[in-house]
């Protein structure tokens, strides 16, 4: 992957790419909260090398513009998002758009309000959606917003101790890290926590929390939906909510597998992509999608 930058007026997003733009679909992934565009290295390393693949870094992530104006809503970023994606001229030919947890968020709403620009969707354990019970982990986060108690959001960590909570929180696989290495991930991290708290806080507001659900049924094209059945952050049963909505869409969850399924299962992630782009996309394609 070769990293670039590039500018909207003032507003720089940087982002990662391989291959480029040929007769298949190129494919714009975008990743989740507090999180970076490498996080999807991992899945990238099993997928063909003859696709054009692109990783942004999300508003205010890693090297694209972190500014305090910034809109930081759902649709604030999809506004962001459909900037690069005009900045590249990726939008030249529908591409095929991926994205994980807020990046799955963006992604779906992105879907709905700009449908000539997609031509399928891949939705990994997208937020955005309302449950009709809260799992533990959003009592825990009505709790802390009821008590003002932000600083304690399980999702960012300020201690070793929290760093594992969270890593405990987002895989299904128990992993014994090192203090050490806690430390040093809770040190990456601790000097974009106030943005991180920000961000936390605008995308669980009444204008964000539910843009995913009060759009999915705008979403035309074909979707697939990849969700790990142990995901204790958000709930599997929004699989079978994006399901009953979008016309062309199809499911797949995966045994054993947390909230973190682009960690956890990079390879079967990468396969499931491959195999509906190929049912999709194949040009002798039997198969006619109503």
């Amino acid at each position: 992957m070769q990293v670039r930058y590039v500018y909207h007026e003032d507003y720089q997003f940087c982002y990662s790419f391989r291959g480029r733009p040929g007769h298949k679909p190129s494919i714009l992934m975008l990743h989740g909260f507090s999180a970076h565009k490498d996080m999807w290295l991992s899945v990238v390393k099993f997928l063909p090398k003859n696709l054009h693949l692109v990783c942004v870094d999300m508003p205010g992530h890693e090297g694209t513009t972190r500014s305090s104006l910034d809109d930081l809503s759902i649709d604030g970023q999809v506004k962001r998002i459909h900037q690069f994606v005009e900045c590249l001229k990726l939008n030249k030919k529908p591409f095929h758009l991926i994205g994980t947890s807020m990046g799955g968020h963006v992604a779906g709403v992105y879907a709905a309000y700009y449908p000539s620009d997609v031509c399928s969707l891949s939705l990994v354990c997208p937020a955005g959606l309302q449950y009709s019970t809260d799992n533990q982990f959003v009592q825990r986060l009505k709790e802390l917003q009821n008590s003002a108690a932000v600083e304690k959001i399980p999702l960012i960590p300020s201690t070793p101790e929290e760093m594992s909570e969270m890593l405990q929180l987002c895989s299904y696989v128990r992993f014994k890290v090192p203090q050490q290495i806690l430390q040093g991930l809770v040190d990456v991290r601790i000097p974009h926590n106030n943005f991180y708290r920000k961000l936390f806080l605008e995308i669980v507001s009444e204008k964000s929390r539910y843009s995913l659900h009060q759009n999915m049924d705008k979403i035309k094209v074909p979707t697939q939906i990849i969700w790990g059945k142990q995901d204790q952050v958000l709930d599997v049963s929004g699989a079978d909510m994006l399901a009953k909505s979008i016309a062309n869409c199809q499911v797949e969850l995966l045994e054993n597998c947390g909230h973190s399924v682009v960690m956890e299962r990079p390879r079967k992630t990468a396969k499931l992509i491959v195999d509906f782009l190929a049912s999709v996309h194949s040009t002798g394609n039997t198969k006619k999608l109503d």
